[in-house]
């Protein structure tokens, strides 16, 4: 296997800073010390800082109290994980136009955030070369992330990582030879073989202060000395994968709209409508053999007849009790949130999206029950008398501790979790720029 590792160093407090530059509002971007995660009072912990933060003693994954009394006079500054998500989203949809296999971490808060990996067996033809290939993908991505990468081409995902960490600059890339990992790990320090500080400082008790010369030991030696991570010791410094290449799998969406003419205004039309779109796209998910466990409804209304200050597009997103695939359980949720709330103004168009779309389980059915899957449908008819009456007034309760003293210890009430969001919500563009 051959995979690309393309390293952003430090990516959450780049990408505050990118659209700190983009946004005319923002201002000038902080000097001095700067700690990204939240404010010092609240519970969260360091997402990122930079260099003088760090001269300070600010590391990652620090107690946002903490750091503040390591660096006072910074500036801390609130993450938007939201953004930064739909970033690297958008990155791997780029890196998906050159190779089926790509994979990274979208959370902030994942120590992995700011590598992207790629695998590129067989596409020098399509591409060409390796140096090729990794220059149109470094200038595919110049519009997406900020900054040029650190780039490592190798046969394991350690050594391609370490690879990249070892470039001499930012965009010219390090390729390791095929099979050429043991060659390339052994002079460097043996203490990017393991995290665990306490290993790490084992191995300079004992010498081993190179790769190669830990690639030497025997691996029963590893594993006797240090456990289960003697191994994974052994198998990174001999130029063996020890973690599998897994693909990132796009979470699937099913959309499908329909122009009305002349708009809508009652809400009977309305469902005929919302029936065809839920049942289109449910018998989608039933060829697929696949289930979606939320649904967004995205109405635009025409503001001809309508109040002033009525908004021209609202949507609406409910979660389902359970991941569904039939559209007449999609149409009869979904109108009983427009029979709470109807539109304030005629539905010129309808869009149906289904989200979090995956592989439908199977469900075992009682042998002597003749109601099977009753519980399933108990969920769907509380979801539907919640945005009847309230989810105030409907729930569940759930046993705790059968044997507690007082009787109102021995449950606790429970939302039905239907996943409503309360109505509907404006789409307000955003401000041209």
């Amino acid at each position: 296997m051959r995979l690309l590792h393309l390293l952003w160093p430090h990516l959450p407090l780049r990408l505050v800073r990118a659209r700190a530059t983009a946004d005319p509002g923002f201002g000038s971007f902080p000097t001095g010390p700067v700690v990204l995660g939240g404010r010092p009072w609240t519970d969260g912990t360091v997402l990122d800082a930079n260099p003088s933060a760090r001269e300070l003693g600010v590391r990652r994954g620090q107690p946002l109290g903490s750091a503040h009394r390591l660096a006072p006079e910074a500036t801390f500054l609130d993450p938007d994980p939201a953004a930064d998500r739909a970033t690297i989203e958008r990155a791997m949809e780029a890196l998906g136009g050159f190779s089926p296999g790509v994979a990274g971490a979208s959370d902030p808060a994942d120590p992995a955030f700011g590598l992207l990996e790629v695998q590129i067996d067989g596409l020098e033809q399509l591409w060409g070369p390796e140096p090729v290939l990794v220059e149109r993908i470094v200038e595919a991505l110049s519009g997406i992330l900020p900054g040029a990468p650190r780039i490592g081409i190798a046969g394991t995902r350690f050594a391609a990582t370490t690879a990249a960490g070892a470039a001499e600059a930012p965009g010219h890339p390090w390729i390791v030879e095929p099979g050429g990992e043991a060659a390339f790990l052994g002079p460097l320090p043996a203490a990017l073989l393991t995290p665990d500080p306490d290993v790490r400082a084992r191995l300079t008790r004992f010498g081993l202060r190179r790769i190669d010369a830990v690639a030497a030991l025997p691996r029963s030696a590893l594993i006797a000395r240090f456990g289960a991570e003697g191994e994974r010791v052994h198998a990174r410094a001999n130029g063996q994968e020890i973690v599998a290449f897994r693909p990132h799998q796009a979470a699937e969406r099913l959309v499908l709209g329909l122009g009305l003419e002349p708009p809508i205004e009652d809400l009977e039309p309305l469902r005929f409508v919302l029936h065809r779109l839920a049942g289109a796209l449910g018998d989608q998910l039933l060829a697929r053999g696949a289930a979606a466990g939320r649904v967004e409804l995205r109405l635009e209304l025409d503001p001809a007849f309508a109040r002033r200050g009525t908004p021209t597009a609202l949507a609406i997103e409910q979660r389902f009790p359970e991941p569904t695939a039939e559209g007449e359980a999609i149409d009869r949720l979904l109108f009983a949130r427009l029979e709470r709330e109807p539109p304030p103004a005629a539905v010129a168009r309808l869009e149906l999206e289904l989200a979090e779309v995956a592989p439908a389980t199977g469900q075992q059915l009682a042998l002597f029950v003749p109601q099977a899957a009753r519980a399933a449908r108990l969920g769907w008819q509380l979801a539907r008398l919640a945005l009847a009456y309230g989810e105030d007034r409907i729930g569940r309760v759930e046993l705790t501790d059968s044997e507690a003293t007082l009787p109102e210890a021995r449950w606790r009430r429970l939302s039905i979790g239907s996943g409503s969001a309360g109505g509907f919500h404006p789409i307000v563009p955003e401000p041209s720029r």
